[in-house]
This record gives C-alpha cells, structure tokens and sequence, in this order.
C-alpha cells in the first residue's frame, strides 16, 4: 500500500491554482481543480520552468516560461503525448491534502 504524506490543506490552494511543494527532496507542482487534486513533477520538460506556478484552465497547466502544456490529471503534454512528466498519487482526508511519492 502507498505511503502518503500530508504537504498541505485545501485551504491553501484554492480552485483553479496551483502550488510548488516540496516533498522527499522533489519540487511537485499540486493542482486544485474544482475540487480534486492532482500532483505532477514540477519542471517543464521543455526548459524546467515551474508548472505550479503556471496558469490552470480546466485539468491543463500552461508553463510561465513558453507556454508547454500538460494534462494534470495525466502528466501527458498537450502538444506531444508521448512527453510525460512523473504524475503522483493525491488524496484528501478532510482538509488535509496528502501525497505519495510511490511509482
């Protein structure tokens, strides 16, 4: 079974936004949207620009930097699927978000 971690409360990441978190040593990008949370790593493949702080429109994040796009729900770029970036498991108990790191 999956160890999960408890990284923040859903008061801090209201719907529609996104946060960069440390967890284990690994920089995560957690996403709120409507409610359920995703986790995705957080450097673009592209040129590492931090994806928890890109803009949310429905269940895709845009890089700040050039604009990549990813599917948080999935990891996959919009642009090319077959680029992914690492997705993580998130779950909600009450207000507290947990993750885990586990493949």
């Amino acid at each position: 079974m999956a160890a999960f971690t408890k990284v923040t409360t859903r008061s801090e990441i209201p719907a529609g936004s996104g946060k960069v978190l440390e967890v284990s040593g690994k920089a995560i990008a957690l996403f709120n949207c409507d409610g359920t949370f995703y986790a995705i790593e957080n450097a673009c493949k592209h040129r590492g620009g931090p994806l928890g702080e890109g803009s949310l429109s429905g269940t895709h994040v845009a890089c700040p930097w050039h604009g990549w796009q990813y599917d948080v729900t999935s990891g996959a770029c919009s642009m090319n699927p077959s680029i992914k970036m690492q997705s993580f498991a998130v779950k909600a108990e009450g207000d507290d978000i947990l993750i885990s790191m586990e493949s």
